[in-house]
């Protein structure tokens, strides 16, 4: 396939200014908004025209020394989480602050919203907490199920930019929030902070249909960016393809910007799938180079095997060997940060280079 045919690409999705209205009115339907016709109207114009001008960052500022092309205009929001990932990386290097763990709740189930009762997995990160704040660490928990019952939590998912070149894919990522197609309150800006200063990081996750639930793997395909990502979107001229693609020809390093970090893994399923899903996110976080804490910190199993899902609770409260695992989860993982913290733990591999890295 030629440069031509990729460029005759997929048909256009741009939409006429009835379908557009028609689709921005929707979020207005609860009739309390019924007195507000006019202030809709005015509404509903702006928005029509950013969206028909292609705004998609329209607050930016010159980027400044230390980029490719200080000239260049980059978006507020991007150098805003840039600063922010720039701060939590020197927390995580100060050795004079406690080391920080990240708990991830992959489970997308709340007691806030339907079904109405609080997950397994929550309970299972209530396990570990209070293991790593006994063992002097900092803790952060980073509970994926407020994209299902907070207003304003979401994570739009990755466009792939890496597919097209890996320099094309900056760090943090630069495709959101996109304005003029209304893309915005994405979460993941406040979520690259809270990896990059974690030492340790703990995912709790269900299994849902062989995998991890939707929130999730929309966060895991959204650290791609973490995982030899483009730091200077100045280098690219934002999202120029041509001269990314010349960039990575010339030889690209693939930086890993949480590499070294320790990680465990707690996945609890009901019938199928826990092993499978478990070896998934230990290959996921290994390819992006950061360290298993070791056999005990990468747990799977059942909870209520074959049982009714109405006694699940109960289940968990009788499966007192699963809860130990968990805690065992969370020691090995704060056992392996302590040691390398201090020196007496190292990666054997750390001084070798990747023949492929890619």
């Amino acid at each position: 396939m030629t440069d031509a045919d990729i460029r005759k690409g997929m048909p256009p999705v741009k939409l006429s200014r009835e379908e557009f209205e028609r689709r921005y009115r929707r979020q207005f339907v609860d009739p309390a908004f019924a007195p507000l016709g006019r202030e809709l109207d005015a509404i509903i114009a702006a928005a029509w025209d950013a969206y028909s001008h292609s705004r998609k960052a329209p607050l930016t500022r010159k980027a400044g020394a230390g980029f490719a092309d200080p000239d260049y205009d980059l978006a507020v929001d991007w150098l805003d989480a840039r600063a922010k990932i720039l701060e939590a990386q020197r927390r995580h290097d100060d050795a004079d602050v406690a080391p920080r763990i990240l708990i991830i709740n992959g489970s997308a189930r709340s007691e806030h919203t339907c079904p109405g009762e609080m997950s397994k997995t929550w309970r299972l990160v209530e396990l570990a907490e209070p293991v790593f704040i006994e063992m002097g660490f900092a803790v952060d928990i980073l509970d994926l199920s407020r994209l299902a019952s907070e207003f304003g939590k979401t994570i739009h998912p990755c466009k792939s930019c890496v597919g097209t070149a890996m320099p094309l894919c900056h760090w943090p990522c630069s495709c959101y929030p996109n304005y003029s197609l209304g893309q915005t309150q994405d979460w993941m800006n406040e979520i690259y902070p809270l990896w990059v200063a974690a030492h340790g990081i703990l995912i709790v996750t269900p299994v849902n249909w062989y995998h991890v639930p939707a929130g999730l793997k929309a966060m895991m395909d959204r650290m791609v960016c973490a995982d030899g990502g483009n730091p200077d979107p100045t280098s690219t001229h934002g999202k120029n393809a041509a001269e990314a693609k010349a960039i990575e020809l010339k030889g690209w390093p693939y930086p890993r910007h949480l590499a070294g970090r320790h990680f465990g893994v707690v996945v609890h399923g009901d019938a199928v799938g826990a092993e499978g899903v478990r070896r998934t996110l230990s290959d996921w976080l290994t390819d992006m180079q950061l360290i298993s804490a070791g056999r005990y910190a990468e747990l799977d199993g059942y909870v209520g095997y074959g049982e009714p899902y109405a006694t699940s609770h109960r289940e968990l409260d009788e499966d007192h060997e699963f809860q130990q695992g968990v805690q065992n989860a969370a020691r090995a993982l704060g056992n392996a940060v302590r040691l390398a913290r201090s020196g007496h733990l190292e990666e054997p591999g750390a001084a070798l280079a990747d023949p492929n890295p890619k």
